[in-house]
């Protein structure tokens, strides 16, 4: 599949698609049923398929600190459209410059112009351009005068769907992760490269494997048995483990960050991609009066984690 990161990078060979707009955010089982007839229109009418998003998304500009809690990252919406058989993911940088341009712009100068899309889908309540003036409607009068056809995602699934983000991230802040996954269509994960944090872990025989979230907020804090899946030249190795997902207090953390203990490995993981699935949750993170004392209860963690691993095999 190819990523094309920027309007600016869209080429004239990029011309023709069957097109769908939206954050699809987790890439669950509503979002699968909407690609996967995208895909099949695609191919009826000659051109690839094409999922724009939108990066950073706009409550993200706009409203940072209400913007809500990701779901994935877009590695992780990429390898989940690659999956799906999309075969363009176009991700436009999103600024308050883009958001200023007209309907008229977006649509004749983008949609038209640019990527020649000759089918959209997007939902009925996708607003666009400046004041957020363009709708579906305009959508539809627009399809009419430039020749492409448009629909809505609802009327485009073919069951009545009624999975949704906000449900996931409801599920996932109440630590149901059976109803998370049921939704996901898989486990609920985290994935990223393991940095190099302050090694404190390792003075007290649990050094932990450490992703930050940067700017990622997360729908979960706090302490969790997990698995953990390492990749290495297309085989998978699973591993249990305890993580703590927040900004260690005690410790006075100021990043946002998921520092994971695995469970009997040693190997070096520095550099490296992990996936970390949520199993259930053990506790909040909390603040301790010292090291000591976070020292008696991570070890404390570690059993727990290893015996609700056990019971959930």
């Amino acid at each position: 599949m190819d990523l094309i990161r920027g309007i600016h990078n869209i080429k004239s060979s990029d011309y023709g698609c069957a097109l769908t707009i939206g954050k699809f955010d987790g890439v669950h089982k509503g979002h699968q049923a909407v690609l996967r007839n995208l895909v099949a229109k695609a191919h009826d009418l000659g051109v690839p398929s094409a999922v724009m998003v939108f990066e950073p998304q706009p409550e993200e500009v706009f409203a940072p600190l209400l913007a809500p809690a990701r779901l994935s990252r877009l590695r992780d919406k990429y390898e989940a459209l690659k999956a799906l058989g999309i075969d363009r993911l176009i991700c436009v940088n999103f600024s308050r410059a883009f958001a200023a341009q007209s309907p008229q712009e977006f649509v004749h100068d983008l949609l038209v112009q640019k990527l020649g899309i000759k089918f959209l889908v997007v939902g009925d309540d996708f607003r666009f351009a400046h004041q957020r003036a363009g709708d579906f409607t305009y959508l539809q009068k627009a399809a009419l005068a430039y020749d492409f056809d448009v629909v809505s995602t609802q009327s485009f699934r073919m069951d009545d769907c009624r999975i949704s983000s906000t449900a996931i991230r409801e599920a996932l802040s109440a630590s149901n992760f059976e109803r998370a996954s049921s939704m996901l269509g898989h486990p609920y994960c985290i994935s990223g490269k393991v940095v190099h944090g302050e090694k404190n872990g390792r003075t007290i025989g649990f050094p932990t494997a450490n992703i930050l979230l940067r700017r990622h907020k997360t729908p979960l804090h706090g302490v969790f048995a997990v698995k953990v899946h390492i990749y290495d030249k297309g085989e998978k190795a699973t591993y249990g483990g305890v993580a703590n997902l927040g900004s260690r207090p005690t410790l006075d953390g100021q990043r946002l960050q998921l520092e994971t203990h695995i469970f009997d490995f040693s190997d070096n993981l520095y550099a490296r991609r992990i996936y970390v699935e949520f199993i259930g949750k053990i506790r909040d993170e909390a603040k301790f009066d010292n090291f000591a004392q976070l020292t008696q209860q991570i070890k404390n963690d570690a059993e727990q984690a290893k015996a609700y691993l056990a019971d959930n095999r």
